[in-house]
């Protein structure tokens, strides 16, 4: 079940909110859990016990760090808690892709395990182990109440795809939590605009990547390689931020406050401002229970460039289970360690337009790799963008045609030009922009909305990238 789908939008979701905002109190973790569970169940119900497994075992692990706090063997439940989360992750998402790797090396006929990968695994892993990790520190009080961690764990807004929640973020949430009409309307503008993101630009953007993608790349142009990476560049871009407009709308009209996730992150001047601006979560995660633990940049700098490396492998690995994945990551802890050794310090010497422009091209070559599963079309996908076959072409043309206008819009959208217009029409203090603000307040979701359902009724066309990481 994903959010942009009728089934959700005109089934699930009004009758969860039915139920959710006539039960009493502390009815309403109850409500949200078991709403939670039949959204997941919807698609995959073999693993919801997955996903509670994971769910008992790290509630019982917070639970023995805090009866063992100061003994050497409270470590032995955190140790359990990365082992295992890290096996469930690995054995689900890898386990194919590492035997099918030692069959292809050593001539081995090892049968593949064809497991199915869980829906938001990589997610909701990552969370339930923070938490241990965080309950270990002192960071974040011990949950003794197995349905408020439960709630947690698989809150539907925010499991599938993020943005990835610390629990001391929500803890006070849990206990208490309070919802007004204010609140709720800017969440369902929040989930308005995200929806819109998605139906209205990533969708369509997707057809474009299908597009060039499904023309071949024998003698691909120049023109025709550039449109597919921009379409696809775009089309992840709202995809995954309007996942996450979605997410954090839904959480406000439930009372819970989630992270931002993204913040115009293709108006970066460096690769460095790009992931500090790009899946913040998932960067914050990184650096709070990776990079920082391993040192850091407190040990030097040849220590700090191991270090990047590192989690730059493993933020490639974790996206999925592929060859151009580690690339991917591999392709950026280069251009960090590059900016760390002389490069941000050049890019400081130039205009702002200069390190946006690098960092925009340099993130473009990075989706390719991300993008292109084979190694042998991705090198001749690199080879067309750099004009190896030749400058135009007629699909290139006619795709530029078609998409000019869709590739403008989504290129504005994704700077803070629409935010500080509408910004400035609150604010202003003539009437007429008053009330110009006021009814397109009212007016733009609803129209948003509808134009969204007519989209997802008519387009078959509507997955979430993200989903599969």
């Amino acid at each position: 079940m994903v959010f942009s789908s009728v089934v959700f939008l005109f089934r699930f979701l009004p009758a969860f909110m039915i139920c959710y905002f006539l039960a009493p109190g502390r009815m309403r973790n109850f409500i949200l859990l078991l709403g939670s569970l039949f959204f997941y169940a919807w698609g995959e119900p073999v693993y919801v016990l997955l996903m509670l497994f994971s769910t008992v075992v790290d509630y019982g692990n917070g639970l023995l760090i805090e009866r063992w706090r100061g003994q050497r063997r409270a470590a032995v439940p955190l140790v359990v808690s990365v082992v295992v989360n890290l096996g469930v992750l690995g054995f689900f998402k890898y386990g194919d892709f590492l035997v099918s790797t030692v069959n292809s090396v050593f001539g081995t006929r090892i049968p593949l395990l064809r497991l199915g990968l869980p829906i938001g695994i990589s997610f909701y892993t990552f969370q339930t182990m923070s938490y241990t990790i965080d309950v270990y520190r002192g960071q974040a009080k011990v949950q003794k109440n197995l349905l408020d961690f439960g709630v947690y764990v698989t809150m539907f807004p925010q499991l599938i795809a993020g943005p990835i929640v610390k629990y001391r973020d929500v803890e006070d949430c849990l206990h208490s939590r309070r919802t007004d009409v204010t609140a709720v309307s800017r969440g369902i503008r929040r989930f308005c605009a995200g929806l819109a993101k998605k139906v209205l630009l990533a969708n369509n953007l997707g057809e474009l990547w299908n597009q060039v993608m499904d023309g071949g790349f024998q003698e691909m142009s120049m023109l025709t390689a550039w449109l597919g990476i921009l379409g696809f560049a775009f089309q992840i871009y709202f995809d995954f931020s309007g996942y996450s407009d979605m997410a954090i709308g839904l959480g406000e009209i439930l009372g819970f406050h989630f992270p931002e996730n993204f913040n115009y992150p293709y108006l970066s001047g460096s690769v460095t401002e790009f992931w500090r601006r790009w899946h913040i979560s998932l960067g914050s995660w990184f650096r709070e229970y990776v990079y920082i633990p391993l040192g850091g940049n407190r040990k030097g700098l040849p220590r700090q460039l191991l270090h990047i490396l590192i989690v730059w492998m493993l933020t490639g690995i974790w996206h999925g289970a592929g060859w151009n994945f580690a690339l991917w990551g591999l392709w950026f802890a280069f251009l960090l360690i590059l900016e760390k050794l002389f490069l941000h310090r050049a890019l400081s010497w130039f205009p702002k337009a200069v390190g946006v422009i690098y960092t925009f091209g340099v993130v473009l070559a990075g989706w390719a790799l991300f993008a292109i599963p084979s190694f042998t079309e991705l090198v001749s996908y690199l080879g067309a963008m750099a004009g190896m076959g030749g400058l135009l072409d007629g699909n290139g043309l006619y795709l530029g045609r078609e998409y000019l206008v869709l590739l403008v819009i989504a290129a504005v959208g994704s700077t803070p030009l629409p935010h500080r217009a509408v910004s400035r029409l609150e604010q202003s203090r003539r009437c007429v922009w008053t009330a110009l603000f006021r009814l397109g307040e009212k007016v733009i979701p609803a129209a948003l909305l509808l134009l969204c359902i007519a989209g997802i009724v008519e387009d078959s066309y509507n997955p979430f990238l993200y989903f599969r990481f």
